[in-house]
């Protein structure tokens, strides 16, 4: 089957965003959470609105991923954990609906309760939740799990725990957090986070690379394993959650198969082949050219176009600004005018996609075109001593003529380069009044050979420059700790983003995670206006205010000119076995988390 998109979509989002005013929650506990308003569904709801209650049972899907992994621990910064770990096999205290903005159903727990301030959240468990092994999931587990994670987990967790000034158990199966500041997402987050067995960390320290699997609640277990190779997870026959309202329709699957390799290119021929079942198309040429072999002419093989209302993210080449080479936003600007994406998208895309304007574009929380006006304006000018130039006037990214000459773009680079210091020698090479010559590294993944042409095009581009760049590929664990600890000039840098922006936010481009190893800062952002926007996003309390901040947000992260920006798609392009069914409601993120494997089904 194939989705279309609606003509209304974008109207639909921003009607449902705008329709989430500030009402005050209702007092005592409730069956969900929304970051603004209430949850959308009733108490006794039958099923999200994108499940299909009545979708058959059983049968298996089969994924291929680029790379490997060499640990079973996903919540670590040591090791590379398989995605299908902590998606399949662990569960959380609230489940996430992606056909609202941002709003949380009672999964492990059966009820959330905070207030208007939300200075506090209080979560109860439901009686019959159980980890893999007949346990019950306890308050000492939540306890455990929230504190393991904020101090020996991933960087992501730490923040909010740091936020936490007290955890109490407050019945047998209730636990109260109550919290140092306001955050209207702290009670969200600490819902979202994965709840650990506590006794199988006992004999062993929680942040050390283990293949031993996590003991969780989840539907799945792992079922074997071949290091670095292939992972399966199988479903738990008696799990506590089968007939809850969350979750109906979801987790159909009998068995769900990992198979690792160690290239796009390789993958894609073992899915033509049918080793693999799905495969996820990102070029628009190829989708519209490279499907004619024989199980796809058969039939077997069937094109599905899912349609999204998310923003764009940003997909691109990212400067690492803790490199002096790279500190003035004039070179990093002159480096954007060199990259001839008009040129790039027709030889690998065919030019169907448009290009990524901004972080949030796409969606309503995107920045507009021209000046900054009105509560945009009023919340930037503050801030107008840390903003970069385009921020308050207006910024466009540069577009060519689509020759491979871009002289135009080219001579507006070299003007830059030279206002920054940087000239060109007899010899044509560039450098600076010391004489340093301008050469850097584009570390990319082993195996992305997309990415590779296209960093191959702009190479020669800078050569003309008189910049000398080295291309290095490495394999999938040596870039994961190079880029880990920022040991990089420039790198492919992915950064999808929702239309809930919040903490995590300080992780992708706040000051505090700039030199905080294992953040998602791959830029190395400082910026007082960053943090100052962040913070203002967190303590919103209307939805005007909130997408009002976004959208500055959006300014100056854009005019920051951190990334060199490729392009998005306003649809996913998904190549599957026909035999793999989708319902025919699509959720508001599309595909996305929460979409696939959770809503599909295997049909005969």
């Amino acid at each position: 089957m194939t989705a279309h998109r609606s003509p209304t979509l974008f109207a639909a989002v921003a009607a449902s965003l705008w329709a989430l005013s500030a009402v005050p929650l209702a007092a005592g506990p409730g069956h969900g959470i929304a970051m603004y308003g209430d949850p959308a569904l009733p108490p006794d709801f039958a099923h999200l609105p994108q499940a299909n209650p009545d979708a058959p049972q059983g049968g298996r899907i089969i994924f291929g991923e680029v790379g490997g992994f060499d640990s079973l621990n996903p919540y670590i910064r040591r090791g590379t954990a398989p995605w299908g770990v902590g998606l399949l096999t662990v569960e959380t205290l609230l489940g996430r609906n992606y056909d609202e903005p941002f709003t949380l159903y009672g999964v492990l727990a059966e009820s959330v309760e905070t207030n208007d301030a939300r200075d506090f959240v209080e979560f109860t468990l439901r009686a019959e939740a159980r980890f893999s092994d007949g346990s019950p999931v306890t308050v000492e587990d939540v306890m455990w799990s929230m504190e393991a994670l904020g101090t020996e987990g991933q960087p992501r967790y730490h923040a909010a725990w740091s936020k936490v000034a007290s955890m109490e158990a407050t019945g047998p199966r209730s636990v109260r957090f109550t919290f140092t500041e306001t955050d209207r997402e702290l009670p969200l987050l600490l819902g979202l986070r994965p709840i650990l067995q506590k006794a199988q960390f006992e004999d062993r320290p929680f942040d050390a690379s283990s293949l031993e699997p996590v003991i969780g609640s989840g539907p799945y277990k792992v079922g074997g394993f071949e290091p670095g190779r292939s992972i399966t997870f199988r479903k738990t026959p008696d799990w506590w959650g089968r007939d809850l309202n969350f979750y109906a329709g979801q987790h159909n699957f009998e068995e769900i198969r990992y198979e690792y390799f160690g290239d796009a290119a390789v993958l894609f021929e073992q899915f033509k082949a049918g080793e693999v079942m799905f495969w996820r198309e990102g070029n628009a040429a190829r989708w519209a050219d490279s499907y004619d072999f024989p199980r796809a002419l058969s039939g077997e093989v069937v094109k599905s176009e899912i349609p999204h209302q998310r923003p764009s993210g940003m997909m691109g080449l990212v400067f690492n600004t803790r490199r002096d080479l790279f500190a003035d936003w004039r070179v990093r600007e002159a480096l954007i005018h060199a990259f001839n994406f008009e040129y790039v998208a027709q030889t690998i895309t065919g030019g169907d996609d448009p290009r990524i304007a901004s972080y949030f574009s796409n969606s309503v929380l995107g920045m507009r075109d021209g000046p900054a006006e009105g509560q945009v304006r009023a919340i930037l000018e503050p801030l107008s001593e840390h903003l970069l130039p385009g921020a308050l006037e207006g910024y466009s990214l540069p577009v060519s003529d689509g020759s491979v000459a871009n002289r135009a773009n080219l001579r507006a680079a070299t003007a830059l380069l030279a206002e920054a210091g940087w000239e060109a020698d007899s010899a044509g090479v560039l450098r600076n009044p010391q004489g340093r010559a301008f050469e850097f590294t584009i570390l990319l993944r082993q195996g992305a050979s997309e990415m590779r042409a296209i960093v191959d095009i702009y190479v020669e581009a800078l050569r003309r420059l008189g910049i000398r760049v080295v291309t290095a590929s490495v394999d999938s664990a040596q870039y994961t700790e190079r880029t880990l600890e920022y040991d990089f000039d420039m790198t492919h840098m992915v950064r999808g983003l929702s239309l809930s922006p919040g903490n995590e936010q300080w992780l992708y481009w706040g000051s505090s995670a700039a030199d905080q190893p294992g953040t998602r800062n791959l830029m190395g952002a400082r910026n007082p206006a960053i943090d100052a926007l962040i913070e203002r996003l967190l303590t919103a309390t209307s939805q005007e205010d909130f997408v009002a901040t976004t959208r500055a947000l959006d300014r100056v992260l854009t005019t920051g000119r951190y990334v060199v920006p490729l392009w998005f798609s306003p649809v996913s392009r998904l190549a599957h076995d026909r035999r793999l069914q989708f319902p025919e409601t699509i959720p508001m993120y599309g595909d996305w988390t929460g979409f696939q494997p959770e809503l599909w089904w295997f049909e005969e």
